[in-house]
């Protein structure tokens, strides 16, 4: 069965279809939303060895011609130099306003091709077939699109919806397990930020979603995109309630940033430590119960999720180094970092009002 959720966003609205066998069905899905029957596909070296023949072979099927650029895997590819690289391929195969760019891969694909179609000619349509659980929940929908720099994580970007997002289920069963898990704290945020009774529904069936059960994946994955989708048809340019979408970001980045994008730290990783860091906080601020911090924290570990930068060789990092990193983050407003925290599981909020000598402290303190 194929589960649909509509972004709902006027003349730009698109649906995310979210089921197993999408993948092979890819042709027909995107041969609706062609002028022309031909298709620039971007992928890296990972998911072109596993999934791109099975979506050209679906494309061939409708007569849909396709040009494909394979990119190195991993965060780095995030820059500059693959930026260009991109948009000077896309231009030499004459993609126009009214073509479409296919964007297979994860949330490093996704966010370069995105950023790469929102950027030539002013505006080209893209498509999204996500192939991690990361992508699949998170950074596939809502249109942000960026590159990294030395500075931080996703400081170069822009707003660009894709005109349709096919999730693949099947594409998980291929992922290496720290992949799944990292997209799980993707999925864990939602019932953090937002929903109590789907972090309850996690705690019973979390082990079922990562060991690849289809409807225990399929319930995550839909909940997910639909709380997301709810939340950019709100706030599509993150100017007020999109930002609870960061809860854990504000630390997470900080990490990935220090970490220099090297591997260690996995993008859903630094998130997981992230949101364990924003609740802890809370409770250090009087503003969450102490057992709701203790058992984000539980949940995640239980998992196989780290919950500490020393799990990933970050612990001696220094707190001056990590309020540095903060201070580039695309949040900050008048010179003020702004956080989500939270009340309690499934009541996150949105605040500038943190003293910056509370967070220094706070972050001293978790160090020892």
């Amino acid at each position: 069965m194929t589960r649909t959720v509509t972004v709902a966003l006027a003349d730009r609205s698109y649906d995310i279809l979210i089921g197993t066998g999408l993948l092979e069905r890819a042709g027909a899905h995107v041969a609706a939303l062609l002028r022309r029957p031909r298709l620039a596909v971007v992928t890296d070296e990972h998911v072109a060895a596993a999934q791109l023949p099975a979506f050209l072979a679906a494309c061939k099927q409708e007569g849909i011609a396709c040009e494909t650029l394979i990119l190195p895997p991993g965060e780095a590819t995030k820059n500059f130099t693959q930026l260009e690289r991109l948009s000077r391929w896309l231009i030499g195969q004459q993609v126009g306003r009214d073509d479409m760019v296919v964007a297979l891969g994860g949330g490093v694909i996704g966010d370069l091709t995105g950023f790469a179609a929102a950027i030539l000619r002013r505006g080209t349509g893209f498509i999204q077939v996500p192939t991690t659980l990361l992508a699949q929940v998170d950074s596939s929908v809502g249109g942000k699109t960026a590159i990294n720099t030395p500075e931080g994580k996703n400081l170069i970007g822009a707003f660009h919806q894709p005109a349709l997002v096919l999730a693949d289920t099947d594409t998980l069963d291929t992922l290496p397990p720290r992949e799944v898990l990292a997209g799980y704290a993707e999925i864990v945020k939602y019932g953090l930020l937002g929903d109590r009774p789907f972090f309850e529904w996690l705690e019973q069936h979390g082990e079922k979603v990562i060991a690849g059960d289809d409807a225990a994946r399929a319930e995550a994955v839909a909940r997910s995109c639909q709380a997301k989708a709810d939340i950019v048809a709100a706030d599509e340019r993150e100017n007020d309630q999109r930002a609870l979408l960061n809860l854990g970001h504000t630390f997470g980045h900080a990490l990935e940033a220090e970490g220099g994008y090297d591997g260690r730290l996995l993008h859903g990783e630094a998130v997981a430590i992230g949101m364990v860091q924003a609740l802890e906080f809370s409770v250090r601020l009087g503003l969450c119960p102490g057992q709701d911090a203790v058992r984000a924290r539980r949940h995640l570990a239980r998992v196989g999720l780290p919950v500490d930068p020393a799990d990933r060789g970050l612990g001696d990092v220094p707190a001056d180094r990590l309020v540095a990193h903060m201070a580039q983050d695309k949040k900050v407003r008048d010179g003020r970092l702004t956080f989500v925290l939270a009340r309690g599981i499934g009541d996150a909020f949105i605040t500038r009002d943190v003293a910056a000598s509370e967070l220094v402290s706070f972050l001293k303190t978790e160090r020892t």
